[in-house]
């Protein structure tokens, strides 16, 4: 069977704690390959790894950094396909979908080639008689990133390129259910030109978890995750004096107004909630429809529904593959019937799909309508390909549903009034706002990160929220006095 090792010193290395566990093909649901999870001495020798690895890679030219971004950009263009199919073999999405996954990856390698551009610091001349400032930002030291499985190769791709770019060296922790893409990027780290030590690869559980939180030489962490688990990544590493950006659940609600283009307003939500059936953080779980927008959305999303292909994420007709364990379907389906019972009126059953009887753990796209607040189905964060429609008379109950649900993590609103739109923006509450655009995730020179229950720390992640995460500032006063005019001064200083 195949195994899955850990990645340290630019070299495969295997686990020897004797704890394992199964890596599944989800379209299958056959076991395909294990993976060593660390053991707490596993840890530390990829952290010492990357503390002697720290003194060389912070001292080199943002020039060569740049050139080694640059030539692993490449690098993952070349290899895509082999990514991508490492990914739809261990996570279930289908090819288009790990390939567009691996698009947004490369765009957050390509800001990181910005680099030398993103640590510009800033200088006043003069500030006081012969005196100038200026601030620079330096590398924190030994980083670390936590990762979850639903984008197992996007998500480290928003950490360790701008981290390592900064000058740190990086360990990553990815999931343990899909980790072959990570060792393949390792692989190709290497041969960009990336000295042993500064991207180091540690699979495991709680253990390799718990390790990297409590280690002093990691300086801040780096979560993607359930809330949970974001809230106790925060406390743990925050307790343990570390920097943490922790990224929780959402519930994401998509607003339709009655004037929006009913049509498109659907082909929107089909691909919102159920792309990469519906195990992303940004997934519309909600439509709020507003007033007469009800009938007709229901209607349009229930008429699409059939049309969308599940099957085998290899077979390129497949639209939706399956979700990525089999206690995790029957999780989300168990949805349908607590909704049922609850009140909701099941639209459309997935288990009713022909890919329910598939020997993998599928799902088919399901819907619930006349959804309340009350509801399981509403208040958890489902995490999978079930759509709940939620009425309301009035714009204003709309946004109050945004506003009042403890997450905040991003939005949308579907119609053809400026005003409103604008409206909207301004006043909704979540840290990713979309205007006809049902996933505004968004692109790299910005910063992804929710708000309330959907974010924990200080910074988003990536983009110029990243750059600073993973420097500190440094600033400098200077005064090159002539030596002759030198004198004691016991006074407070002052600016003249």
């Amino acid at each position: 069977m195949n195994r899955i090792d850990h990645w340290v010193d630019n070299a495969p290395t295997p686990s020897t704690s004797g704890r394992t566990s199964p890596v599944f093909n989800p379209a299958t649901g056959e076991v395909t390959a294990e993976v060593g999870l660390a053991s707490i001495e596993e840890v530390d020798a990829a952290i010492a790894s990357a503390e002697a690895a720290f003194p060389g890679w912070r001292a080199t030219s943002l020039a060569r950094r740049t050139e080694v971004m640059f030539a692993f950009r490449n690098l993952v263009v070349d290899n895509r396909d082999r990514l991508a199919a490492a990914l739809t073999a261990e996570h279930g999405k289908v090819l288009s979908d790990s390939a567009g996954e691996l698009q947004r990856g490369i765009e957050n390698i390509e800001f990181a080639c910005g680099i030398a551009e993103s640590l510009k610091g800033n200088y006043s001349e003069q500030v006081s008689t012969g005196i100038d400032v200026y601030d620079i930002r330096q590398p924190l030291g030994v980083v670390a990133g936590i990762t979850p499985f639903n984008f197992p190769a996007m998500v480290p791709m928003w950490m360790y390129p701008l981290a390592i770019a900064c000058g740190n060296t990086f360990i990553l922790k990815p999931s343990e259910k899909d980790p072959s893409v990570n060792q393949i990027v390792a692989e190709l780290l290497a041969e960009a030109g990336l000295p042993p030590g500064v991207f180091n690869v540690v699979q495991g559980d709680k253990v390799a978890v718990d390790r990297l939180l409590e280690h002093d030489a990691i300086q801040a962490v780096s979560f993607v995750g359930s809330t949970p688990i974001a809230k106790y990544i925060y406390s743990t590493a925050a307790a343990n004096g570390k920097r943490v950006q922790a990224l929780g659940g959402a519930k994401n609600h998509m607003i339709v107004l009655p004037d929006a283009d009913m049509a498109g307003a659907a082909d929107a939500a089909i691909s919102a909630a159920y792309g990469s059936a519906g195990e992303r953080c940004m997934a519309v779980s909600v439509a709020v429809a507003v007033g007469s927008a009800g009938d007709a959305l229901a209607a349009a999303i229930t008429e699409r529904i059939p049309g969308v292909t599940v099957g085998v994420g290899t077979d390129p007709a497949s639209e939706m593959g399956p979700l990525i364990t089999g206690e995790h379907r029957d999780r989300v389906a168990g949805y349908l019937d607590s909704g049922a019972t609850q009140g909701a009126t099941v639209l459309v059953d997935g288990r009713e799909s022909a890919a329910f009887d598939l020997s993998g753990f599928f799902l088919g796209p399901s819907l619930l309508d006349h959804v309340t607040t009350e509801m399981d189905a509403y208040n958890d964060e489902i995490f999978g390909p079930v759509l709940s429609i939620i009425r309301v008379d009035t714009y204003e109950e709309a946004v109050g549903l945004v506003n009042d649900n403890p997450y905040g993590n991003g939005t949308a609103i579907f119609t053809r009034d400026g005003g409103a739109a604008r409206r909207f923006q301004f006043e909704v509450e979540a840290g990713m706002v979309g205007v006809n655009v049902p996933v505004p995730v968004p692109v790299a020179a910005y910063s992804f990160g929710g708000w309330n229950a959907s974010a924990f720390g200080d910074n988003a992640i990536y983009g110029p929220d990243g750059v600073r995460f993973y420097t500190r500032n440094k600033v400098v006063t200077s005064r090159w006095p002539d030596p002759g005019t030198s004198s004691i001064d016991l006074g407070f200083p002052t600016n003249t």
